[in-house]
């Protein structure tokens, strides 16, 4: 009788237990760094990953990707398909249900106005959208009932999973935005720091470039999440500062994009507070060349604008010898170890749309000499090459990080054995991935000649990504500086392709369009230089679970789930 009252007794505390560990904000809070802060928490208004990932946390779209790159509902009732009726027959449709009963974080209902605001706010042709390429193709989005809304395309739609679909494209609520269209996107500060959102955190206090505030949702659709009553995500620093606090130091739970070389991973897991957690999709480190010319000596509003082309890079064998003076695999050495290998493709996954081009891995300095020379561009008697009166020099930018300082060293020395004077500047990667259209050090603004970053595509097709590089996407003033096409490459050929895969049913012509793509922009135009294929890698503190690497989303994928392990 005592055995089966203490079995029950038991059994009690357990269901307590698991009781305790389902209610929201049992958990106390969870402390996440990124070592470059946030500058926005609308991802509409910023091409930083870093803005676009803590914003997941707040703003959801109507479907994302798990861990797989499997495409699942969030806002959604169920993913559309031809079988359920959700695809047209002729694929030139999508008609989305909505969820019964989801609540903004103020408390009021989520429609299908909210997604056709959507997608004005991002169309909107003066708006400067940054993920714009997520609605390329897309005609018309109307609401057919309160939790009804069908997308309409130009022509049958073989990719229908791209506008609303991954944390690139989250739905906006337009009571709050509604005075934000256009021009006035940019304007609009507390919409943009504190958006009204249906994810399971809401925005408390944001500090731009430096500290965002976050509590649980109370409205969130899942009652028991999330576990964490409150979140702060702190920015700024170096990402070997912000390993060191998972690691090593147990300061913070998570750190984001643990860019840090072999041997100082390695001193780290000693800590013994933490552990790596990394896993390979289409993240691809690489270096941009200006197609415009970046100089002072331009007007503000014609600097790096395809007013003035570069006076050397929009020349294909400068910028073929630029490349051929690196040594990729090298630099995989350097900085990455078993998390990098090299890459001469933007789009190195999925397998059926990489390319797999080599020609890049071996360094040849005495062939891109002859390249330059073929050009015209000869050494003058400082040994820096010149043509017509002017220099070969230039400015060469990247955020601020331990590795890519590494990296900016190395490819400084080898573009000089080949004739070329390069001066580095580095930029706190809060400013340089932020959102303000006044500051001069953007990737977006390219006041440099070349830059180097990574970023990666949500989901498995990278038919948006690759739409990124078309013509009418190259920032300038006119859409506030944040257009996708950062080294304002335009070829109407190019254009035209993405208009192809658009539209391509066929499985095989549609992957073969993409690696024409990733071809044009990459070994035959040379118009961005790509280096290696970067492991996603962060840091996790061991009293943390419930984490899973997502490479074909946000790493906040699924922060709802994450728990505190007693």
């Amino acid at each position: 009788m005592k055995l089966t009252t203490l079995m029950m007794g038991a059994a009690a505390t357990m269901a307590l237990a698991t009781a305790a560990q389902a209610e929201r904000g049992a958990d106390g809070q969870v402390d996440i760094l990124y070592s470059q802060a946030v500058s926005t928490m609308n991802g509409y208004m910023s091409g930083g990953t870093k803005d676009i990932e803590v914003g997941s946390m707040v703003l959801e779209p109507l479907a994302g990707f798990d861990e797989k790159g499997n495409i699942f509902p969030r806002l959604a009732a169920e993913i559309p398909s031809r079988e359920n009726g959700g695809i047209s027959e002729d694929m030139t449709s999508i008609t989305w249900k909505i969820k019964p009963d989801l609540k903004w974080s103020d408390g009021t209902d989520f429609t299908a106005e909210d997604v056709k605001f959507t997608a004005d706010y991002c169309m909107h042709p003066e708006g400067g959208c940054a993920q714009l390429s997520r609605y390329e193709g897309v005609k018309t989005v109307e609401v057919v009932d309160p939790l009804t809304v069908k997308v309409t395309f130009e022509g049958p739609q073989p990719n229908p999973f791209s506008a609303f679909v991954g944390a690139t494209s989250p739905i906006l609520q337009k009571a709050q935005f509604q005075n934000c269209l256009g021009t006035a996107a940019s304007t609009c500060t507390e919409q943009n720091t504190k958006p009204i959102g249906t994810g399971p955190f809401r925005v408390t206090d944001f500090k731009v470039n430096d500290v965002v505030m976050l509590e649980a949702n109370p409205n969130y659709r899942d009652p028991a999440k999330p576990a964490f009553a409150t979140a702060m995500v702190k920015g700024g620093g170096d990402a070997e500062s912000a390993t060191r606090a998972v690691m090593e130091t147990g300061e913070f739970d998570y750190a984001w994009n643990t860019q840090v070389n072999p041997e100082v991973q390695e001193q780290m897991k000693a800590g013994g507070k933490g552990e790596f957690i990394v896993d390979f999709g289409t993240l691809v480190e690489r270096i941009e060349l200006n197609q415009t010319d970046p100089s002072s000596d331009l007007p503000a509003d014609e600097r790096s604008t395809t007013k003035h082309p570069h006076p050397f890079l929009s020349d294909p064998k400068v910028r073929k010898a630029l490349s051929m003076a690196l040594d990729r695999q090298a630099l995989v050495d350097i900085g990455y170890g078993d998390a990098g290998r090299p890459s001469c493709d933007l789009v190195p996954a999925p397998e059926m749309y990489a390319a797999k081009n080599d020609s890049c891995f071996k360094q040849d300095i005495e062939g891109a000499k002859k390249l330059l020379d073929e050009a015209g561009w000869v050494p003058g008697a400082d040994g820096i090459r010149e043509k017509d009166g002017k220099k070969m020099k230039i400015l060469f930018q990247t955020s601020v990080n331990p590795v890519r300082q590494e990296f900016q060293s190395i490819i400084k020395q080898w573009w000089s054995e080949i004739g070329i004077e390069t001066e580095l500047k580095q930029v706190d990667g809060s400013v340089f991935f932020g959102a303000d259209a006044g500051s001069p050090d953007t990737l977006q603004k390219f006041y440099a000649d070349v830059q180097m970053y990574a970023n990666n595509f949500d989901g498995t097709d990278p038919q948006p990504y690759l739409a990124q590089w078309t013509c009418e996407k190259a920032p300038s003033p006119a859409n506030q500086w944040q257009g996708e096409n950062y080294n304002r490459y335009c070829d109407p050929a190019y254009d035209e392709k993405v208009k192809q895969m658009v539209v391509e049913i066929d499985p095989a012509k549609r992957a073969q369009l993409a690696k024409d793509l990733n071809n044009m922009i990459t070994v035959e135009s040379n118009v961005t230089l790509p280096l290696i294929d970067r492991g996603r890698f962060s840091a996790k503190s061991n009293t943390l679970g419930g984490v899973i690497m997502n490479v074909w989303d946000t790493e906040m994928w699924n922060v709802q789930d994450w728990t505190r392990v007693k």
